[in-house]
């Protein structure tokens, strides 16, 4: 199925092809269930995707700039 989302983090529209049943996802957005009861078969990374827009490459980029500060931090040497 085509499933088109917004990145909460970049505000960038994506679309991927996700098997998921359309059923599913429609009781999922309807709020009749939780995602992990209407899809226990999606990967992390498609549930990630349907719930908040974001693809593994963006978040793997969303704090790399933050994450190597705090790694380089010589706690005020």
């Amino acid at each position: 199925m085509i499933v088109t989302r917004k990145s909460v983090l970049t505000g960038k529209s994506r679309t991927r092809n996700i098997s998921v049943d359309p059923k599913d996802l429609a009781l999922y957005e309807s709020g009749a269930c939780s995602m992990a009861d209407a899809m226990p078969y999606l990967t992390s990374s498609d549930r990630d995707f349907i719930m908040v827009g974001i693809t593994d490459s963006e978040l793997k980029n969303a704090f790399s700039t933050e994450l190597q500060a705090i790694v380089n931090d010589k706690f005020g040497a």
